[in-house]
């Protein structure tokens, strides 16, 4: 069971990693979204024949999974640009407001009663929010940005924990990472046309850019998934979302030990992060304790 616990930490760790992964990059991150789902779909088929899985579903269902996709696609490119356009730290701390767009969009999604504590948590996750934005004035885009990137990502979730009642992780993924790389093809025209200043698509890999691709794509997103999923098996799903929590702490940490001095920040960042994720961290504790019923666990889609 240790064992067990020290791997779902480093898994997240993992995930914490992907921000500084987006700033290595040289590939814009249209470009990089594109190549991270097209390898990681690659790696998930290659999981499903390896284990014997049914792939093959009815079109309705399909479609339906490609569409996630698609809006996984847009959740992916908005983090990356949020990294380029701000610091790590900053980034990782607007992604962070997951816990309160999950709070609001649940209630809508899945028709289930508005919670108080939630409510009051969300306060102060916006608090803590105002804090962070008022002590990185010079970053407030990038900010914004990963506020979006994170409301995005709720959806999906949200989504997600319908779908899995349906379609075994690994399938449902495959066709999700399937789904957004297909998109990101349809959309290359128009942004090809309108969004790169002449330069066109920037599809080349340069320097290290193989490597970190590898990295994102084989380790942070292929092998980081599929070994979730069998955590999720044998650990709770308290225990699961309460680590998860801890991800833009760990990635924090680590943007301070790759980038240094780039990545220290004014004290006011550090009590309205520090706000955030105790909102956050609180949140599975005070739903534990009031014994509310939580939706069906969905596999947790790396950033």
């Amino acid at each position: 069971m240790l064992r067990d616990y020290l791997k779902l930490h480093f898994i997240v760790l993992l995930w914490g990693f992907t921000a500084i992964l987006g700033k290595l990059l040289t590939v814009p991150p249209v470009e990089l979204v594109f190549w991270r789902t097209l390898l990681a779909a690659a790696g998930l088929a290659v999981l499903l024949v390896a284990r014997g899985q049914q792939w093959r579903i009815p079109t309705g269902q399909m479609l339906r999974l490609l569409g996630v996709g698609a809006l996984v696609a847009v959740h992916w490119i908005t983090f990356f640009l949020a990294a380029r356009l701000s610091s790590v730290s900053v980034c990782l701390a607007g992604l962070a407001t997951l816990a309160l767009w999950t709070s609001l969009l649940e209630p809508l999604l899945l028709w289930r009663r508005v919670r108080g504590y939630e409510v009051g948590l969300g306060l102060i996750t916006m608090v803590g929010l105002y804090l962070v934005s008022q002590a990185e004035l010079d970053q407030l885009l990038g900010l914004g940005v990963a506020v979006v990137s994170a409301g995005l990502s709720a959806l999906f979730s949200v989504l997600n924990a319908k779908l899995i009642k349906t379609h075994p992780p690994l399938r449902l993924t495959f066709y999700e990472m399937l789904g957004a790389c297909l998109s990101i093809v349809l959309f290359f025209p128009v942004y090809s046309h309108y969004f790169t200043q002449g330069q066109g698509l920037q599809l080349a890999w340069h320097g290290y850019d193989w490597l970190w691709l590898a990295v994102l794509a084989g380790v942070c997103t292929v092998y980081a998934f599929s070994t979730s999923v069998e955590l999720m098996k044998r650990l709770s799903p308290f225990a699961v979302n309460l680590t998860i929590n801890l991800e833009p702490v760990y990635g924090i940490g680590l943007a301070v030990l790759v980038f240094g001095s780039q990545e220290r920040m004014a004290p006011g960042f550090y009590w309205g992060t520090l706000l955030i994720v105790l909102s956050v961290l609180i949140h599975p504790l005070v739903a534990r304790l009031m014994k509310d019923k939580q939706p069906a666990l969905a596999p947790p889609m790396p950033v």
